[in-house]
């Protein structure tokens, strides 16, 4: 399902949810440890998992950007700077897993907008498929949900 994207009083909102068969343990491990979050998303590398941490975002051309961890809860929420807005997840447990909400907190549309929440999207969907033992086509999937992204961000910022 696509993010329910939101204008707000400072930018907009895009939060997604996912409904997981899988503990608050597991998922939190797949968002907080090098090792199994560079299976989902290889650019990130966490320094300091602490409040006021430190997340290096490897920009692929021999440079870094640092984020900083503005709060975090453990097993419960993982919130950082993402350049100029906040990226936050959220764990919540039910009896037969847990759901998992990631916010992001838009200052500004931009282009690039589109293709970071086609991104987070595929995100979800493969720490999904890696904690059930499966693995996705994410350059296809990324393409599938730009689109489609592409078309919601049109619609919130008419």
């Amino acid at each position: 399902m696509i993010a329910d994207i939101q204008k707000s009083v400072n930018g907009y909102t895009a939060r997604f949810e996912r409904d997981l068969k899988h503990s608050v343990e597991a998922v939190w491990a797949m968002l907080t440890e090098n090792d199994k979050l560079a299976t989902w998303f290889s650019e990130l590398r966490i320094d300091e998992l602490r409040e006021g941490g430190v997340i290096k975002f490897d920009m692929q051309d021999g440079t870094y950007m640092d984020m900083h961890i503005i709060e975090l809860k453990n097993q419960s929420v993982f919130e950082f700077t993402w350049d100029e807005d906040v990226v936050r997840f959220e764990l919540y447990s039910k009896q037969d897993g847990c759901k998992l909400v990631l916010i992001e907190k838009i200052k500004t549309i931009t282009n690039q907008t589109k293709k970071d929440l086609a991104g987070w999207h595929v995100c979800l969907d493969a720490i999904q498929a890696l904690l059930d033992g499966t693995a996705i086509a994410r350059d296809e999937e990324w393409e599938k949900w730009f689109e489609k992204y592409d078309e919601a961000v049109a619609i919130v910022t008419k």
